[in-house]
């Protein structure tokens, strides 16, 4: 791992059914993010394109992953010389579509990510439109010697989700989320990222919508769980700082992870 800090932005912005200016947005908080001093920046869930309610033309809307959005996304990493991390809505095996986070750098895909729970909660039926992923190995990727791994939204409440991402070799976990608002949810938000990088000893980042859809509170999480970096409810770029010797001091300090007796099997 580097000795060297690396930069990891949070950008929140909330994503509409103009996917040509989603891009623009994505572009212009990359550029800021790069400005200072990320290498890599994460984007909320659905940043390609999103409707509320669903309707039939998420489906119309979807894209392979050689499609426009990716090249969009590719280029914008090559232009502003970071990794891009952002969700898209994905073409489908079946008429439903998938929710998936791609990791594209300025050569192309580095890593990809579907959606393994889908949001049938709180009163939501995400399933009704999307289609969960098969539980399969992580794809994970390296930015200067530190391994990332790709989660979504809902996800982040089930703590085994996160336990393979670290068993994968994950010293950062990245999150893209469209966190609804409701009783609670921010609480919630904050906690679970917290949770995740405490149990794990590893960075955890989410970034979400802006209010009033999402909760914002797009935030960046070190191995012992304290906020480093964090954006309110705006649309706003944060960039916290992710330190390879932060994870090793804390492993030693808490082997939580060699000394755990529970394996994680899929159902």
């Amino acid at each position: 791992m580097r000795t060297d800090a690396l930069g990891i932005a949070v950008a929140q912005f909330a994503p509409t059914a103009d996917k040509v200016d989603n891009l623009r947005v994505i572009d212009e908080l990359a550029g800021v993010a790069a400005g200072r001093g990320a290498e890599v920046v994460l984007f909320p869930e659905y940043s390609s394109y999103f409707v509320d309610p669903f309707d039939a033309t998420l489906a119309a809307n979807a894209e392979h992953l050689d499609g426009a959005f990716v090249a969009g996304l590719t280029a914008i990493a090559s232009r502003r010389g970071v990794v891009v991390v952002a969700g898209m809505v994905e073409h489908g095996a079946t008429p439903r579509v998938r929710n998936t986070v791609v990791a594209v750098d300025a050569t192309g895909l580095q890593a990809v990510s579907r959606k393994l729970h889908l949001y049938d909660a709180f009163g939501q039926r995400e399933s009704d439109w999307v289609e969960p992923a098969p539980v399969n190995a992580p794809e994970t990727f390296e930015v200067g010697g530190l391994t990332m791994a790709l989660m979504t939204c809902y996800d982040l409440r089930f703590p085994e989700v996160g336990r393979v991402l670290a068993d994968a070799g994950a010293h950062v976990i990245l999150v893209a989320a469209e966190w609804v608002r409701g009783p609670l949810k921010e609480q919630h938000w904050r906690t679970l990222l917290r949770a995740r990088a405490i149990e794990n000893t590893l960075y955890v980042a989410g970034a979400d919508h802006p209010p009033p859809l999402g909760v914002g509170a797009s935030i960046v999480v070190d191995p012992q769980g304290v906020e480093i970096a964090g954006v309110g409810t705006a649309t706003d770029v944060a960039v916290g700082f992710a330190d390879a010797g932060a994870i090793d001091r804390v492993r030693r300090v808490n082997p939580a992870l060699q000394l755990r007796r529970f394996r994680v099997e899929p159902r």
